[in-house]
């Protein structure tokens, strides 16, 4: 079985962890988020959720890993078994599988962009060039299904690859390259920024804390950027959690994760807006800011090719080591269910997710308007399955959650956890209240977004996911009695 494997070494699963969290979400998504929600005080709220929510779910998600030594959907099993819990906790690991399948099918094309643009920058086609010529640019590249097929099956084959050769030579081997190099490759564009852009009008557009400037929708945002950094709810963690050695702490794990996730993401706003405010761009201008903002930015700029270049392969870099963390559980599960070899697993997980990848291909293009999706659900199929995503993680999240806060025992936890009686008590707070309640805040907002006829199947989860934390509840209270 696989989960007889074990990281080699105990920081292996921290360099793991970090590379399934930083990816397009710090690289793309926490900049143009920052930059349309007004700078400091989106960071503010977004630190604060990190402590509060991210990490004793990390914690939590980590611990169910460990403790089952087995993929996400066969490790709940086993733990809904021998904690007496309703068979409705396995719905952990089945959200958890269906959220990295899902994830994977977009998340490959979005990422394979990065392939285009590495070459364009490169080559040198983009110096010189005028924000009516870039922007025309991306607009051909995102016109071209073919283009945009052969980028999404490129990227996905080298993330096969990779887990294909297995936990050890494959995945293990590969981060120990791939995450200095990436940090490296960082600093250098950090560098490269402050000698060529405006890096005070960065800091202080970064670091300037005004509250007053954040609506109720950037809160929102902050709180969910802080979830989905750490790639939380979507079986990653739990199935890298099953390699962690026994003797290795949770607690500082989660913490020097999270603290390297968030440091990447502020390295790399700061790269960014130096940038941007340096070529006198607009910091708020939303998804578009990695693929047309900064390649006017570079287009401007000294050598701004060859370090545009360098930049769009640290994101490529990136985009590999979280979706390689996105195959691994389902390829687990498949090796553990089916004893499929791991080359068969991963085959027919990135087969699978390629192919539905190709819908989103075609939601920008061929489908762009009038398509049965945009009739059905009044939405692209690329937005109505990214929608699913945004429903599953946090929901999956949330009874992480109160699973490991409800479910398992004092001792249990303090064997896992090896730590203070204070600190158990604040994570375990934590985890039972706040941070079920701040998911739950963030998730419940999607649900004016869905489509009237989703919506008593989502309360149906919510009532299940109740009586199930109730009855669980009972149960352990029985345990520890």
């Amino acid at each position: 079985m696989s989960t007889h494997n074990v990281w080699t070494h105990k920081g292996t699963f921290l360099l793991a962890a970090v590379g399934s969290a930083v990816g397009l979400g710090n690289l793309w998504r926490f900049p143009y988020l920052t930059g349309e929600n007004g700078g400091g005080a989106f960071i503010l709220v977004y630190a604060l959720t990190i402590f509060a929510v991210g990490i004793p779910i990390l914690i939590a998600e980590t611990m169910l890993g460990r403790a089952s030594r087995r993929s996400p959907i066969m490790g709940m099993r086993f733990l809904t078994r021998t904690h007496q819990a309703s068979r409705a906790w396995e719905s952990i690991g089945w959200l958890g599988a269906a959220s990295a399948f899902l994830i994977l099918s977009f998340y490959s094309v979005i990422a394979g962009w990065a392939i285009h643009y590495t070459w364009l920058m490169l080559t040198g086609s983009l110096v010189g060039a005028d924000a009516a010529t870039i922007g025309a640019g991306f607009d051909v590249l995102l016109a071209s299904p073919g283009l945009l097929t052969l980028y999404h099956t490129l990227f996905i084959i080298a993330s096969g690859l990779i887990v294909g050769m297995g936990i050890h030579k494959g995945i293990e081997n590969g981060l120990r390259i791939m995450m200095p190099a990436l940090f490296v490759i960082l600093l250098v564009v950090l560098a490269y920024s402050i000698a060529n852009g405006d890096f005070a009008a960065a800091a202080s557009f970064l670091f300037t804390f005004n509250l007053a400037d954040l609506s109720l929708e950037g809160w929102l945002q902050a709180m969910g950027q802080s979830f989905f950094t750490l790639s939380l709810g979507m079986g990653a963690i739990m199935a890298y959690g099953a390699y962690m050695a026994s003797d290795a702490s949770l607690s500082r794990t989660a913490f020097a994760v999270a603290f390297v996730d968030t440091a990447v993401a502020m390295v790399a706003g700061l790269a960014i807006f130096s940038l941007v405010f340096g070529a006198g761009l607009d910091a708020g201008a939303g998804p578009g800011l990695m693929f047309v903002t900064l390649p006017l930015a570079f287009a401007e700029m000294p050598f701004g090719g060859l370090i545009g270049g360098v930049f769009f392969i640290l994101v490529l870099g990136a985009a590999i080591s979280s979706s390689i963390s996105l195959i691994e559980p389902v390829a687990a599960f498949l090796v553990e269910r089916f004893d499929l070899t791991r080359p068969q697993a991963v085959f027919v997980m990135v087969v699978a997710s390629w192919a539905l990848g190709l819908l989103t291909v075609i939601s920008f293009n061929t489908w762009a308007e009038g398509s049965p999706f945009h009739a059905l659900f009044g939405r692209s199929a690329f937005d109505f399955i990214e929608l699913l995503t945004n429903i599953f993680m946090p929901l999956g999240g949330m009874l992480i959650a109160l699973f490991a806060g409800w479910a398992l025992t004092h001792s249990e936890v303090m064997k896992e956890m090896r730590t203070g009686e204070t600190w158990f008590q604040v994570w375990r707070f934590l985890v039972r209240f706040v941070a079920p309640a701040a998911v739950a805040f963030v998730f419940l907002r999607t649900i004016p977004q869905v489509e009237g006829y989703l919506i008593p199947t989502l309360g149906a989860l919510i009532i299940v996911g109740a009586f199930a934390a109730s009855r669980t509840f009972l149960a352990g209270n029985r345990q520890e009695q």
